[in-house]
């Protein structure tokens, strides 16, 4: 019978969380790697390289992946013949702690997005707990524990349905995804729970993505199981879709599909599909009452030597003497280098501007939006003599409906993000004449270092909602919807998906 310690599973938890902060999992870098090798698109195989050049900074620098340091989903699996030393704290309790303990390190502080009262004052709880927390109790006398930090970009997307017993899932899959835009950082994985009930399925699903990327040694061996066998006829049907790394259009949107189904209901077939983003964290670990886990960090020499280099015709912007004319010139696909001084802005600055000039308070003091671009980001804490954390872009089609006050009342001309624009927007950037530009999300590091300067200019209250004011050298970003309204996110993987079926048709010849 084990004996565990309280404190060497609180250890283990917290140290779990620092070493996923800043380490991807091997399986998913190779994964990545790989598809960059093979990707033709080139503005999918230059997200591709910044997410591989992001990963091995941060794993070099020990610091944030993705300035979404996520919540914590810890699934733990207790053995029956394990005894604990204490019995004063619950498994919640002694996880949630060594989430604070990670979540405040002064060495590597990650950003806490945790709110309470989410129905309704949303106060962030300052530590990322609670942590979500599924215990299992197991034969045996060790203690087993998967625990991931899961953004809340790809958790937006998540997808549930109640399929009638004779449909079919691969069609449901291939029909749904494209309706989840790319706010949830592609490429990356689907997880998919299948069966059980609804609550099942959705605990299924995101245990499978738990599961290392191993699709290529399936296709290798070939699929014996039904759930091998769906696993790769989704994986072909999605990337047939071409809507490709960050959803510009390319070769690869999924490096791998995971799938778990247990018994259901004979009326019923339950599933829930669960997306992993570009900052895929997770980790694996044992507990044997010999002490807390030990974890062991890659090599940097196992990380692809990715370079990424500024296109000759690269746009270079004065974000300081940007004209509302000179933008017109800007066309849908094309990158551009910004320097020089923009402001942030994300869902609760937002909505506190439109209070403000609801009530006919104007903007805050400090604030001038005239022919300025806001960038929609919330970032870690700095460390040491860095200006800013982590500050890579949040999802963008959040802050849709506060766009057409901003472009009207404001005199903002451009908007910085992840992701896609939804319809009404991108009429409404169309109609200003303004423009929306994406940075890639998942290389949060790698933009920080373009930020030189960083200071909070209002709504200091709301922590890493605040806006600041950030000073940029040669930040890279995409036109992803120009002046006209042509949209990046649209064309792209239109012409992708076309490419992909010539290919395949000259291959099946």
């Amino acid at each position: 019978m084990a004996v565990i310690r309280q404190q060497d599973f609180i250890d283990s938890i917290e140290d779990a969380l620092q070493f996923i902060s800043y380490y991807h999992p091997l399986d998913y870098v190779k994964a990545v790697e790989k598809a960059y090798e093979k990707e033709q698109s080139q503005a999918a195989k230059d997200a591709m390289a910044q997410i591989l050049i992001n990963s091995r900074m941060s794993a070099e620098g020990h610091r944030p992946l993705c300035q979404d340091t996520g919540i914590v989903t810890c699934f733990v699996k207790i053995g029956m013949g394990v005894q604990w030393d204490k019995t004063d704290m619950t498994v919640q309790q002694m996880v949630d702690e060594g989430t604070r303990r990670a979540y405040t390190n002064p060495d590597n502080p990650l950003r806490a997005s945790i709110v309470a009262d989410p129905a309704g004052s949303r106060k962030n709880t300052k530590d990322n707990t609670p942590s979500v927390v599924h215990i299992d109790m197991v034969e045996g006398d060790h203690i087993e524990v998967m625990i991931a930090a899961k953004g809340g970009g790809s958790e937006n997307k998540s997808k549930m349905v109640m399929l009638n017993p004779s449909d079919d899932i691969a069609e449901w899959v291939v029909k749904t995804l494209p309706t989840m835009g790319a706010g949830w950082c592609p490429p990356g994985m689907l997880g998919l729970g299948i069966g059980g009930t609804a609550e099942k399925a959705a605990v299924l699903a995101k245990e499978s993505l738990m599961d290392p990327v191993d699709i290529h040694e399936l296709m290798e061996r070939g699929a014996e199981t039904t759930e091998e066998k769906l696993r790769l006829d989704i994986f072909n049907k999605v990337n047939a879709l071409g809507i490709g790394a960050q959803g510009l259009g390319g070769l690869t949107t999924v490096v791998d599909i995971k799938i778990k189904s247990v018994p259901t209901h004979a009326a019923s077939k339950p599933v829930v599909m669960i997306p992993n983003c570009a900052a895929t964290r997770h980790v694996h670990f044992h507990l044997d009452g010999s002490g807390p886990a030990e974890l062991t960090p890659p090599k940097l020499e196992d990380w692809p030597q990715v370079t990424w280099e500024v296109g000759a015709n690269t746009r270079r912007v004065n974000l300081d003497t940007v004209t509302k004319e000179e933008i017109q010139q800007w066309k849908s696909g094309e990158t551009v280098l910004l320097s020089g001084k923009m402001l942030t802005g994300r869902d609760a600055a937002h909505k506190r501007i439109q209070t403000m000039l609801q009530n006919g308070e104007g903007l805050p003091e400090g604030v001038d939006l005239t022919n300025r671009f806001i960038y929609y980001v919330g970032p870690v804490d700095a460390v040491g003599n860095e200006v800013v954390g982590p500050a890579g872009p949040t999802t963008a089609t959040r802050m849709d409906k506060f766009t057409d006050m901003m472009l009207e009342q404001t005199g903002l001309i451009g908007m910085i993000g992840k992701a896609e624009r939804g319809p009404a927007t991108v009429e409404s950037i169309a109609k200003h004449k303004a423009v929306y530009l994406m940075a890639v999300g998942g290389a949060a590091y790698l933009v920080s270092k373009a930020i030189k300067k960083s200071r909070v200019v209002a709504f200091e209250d709301l922590g890493m909602e605040a806006i600041y004011e950030f000073e940029v050298e040669d930040m890279p970003v995409t036109v992803a919807v120009d002046s006209q309204g042509s949209n990046a996110h649209q064309t792209g993987p239109a012409i992708w998906k076309a490419k992909i079926e010539e290919l395949d048709a000259a291959l099946s010849k």
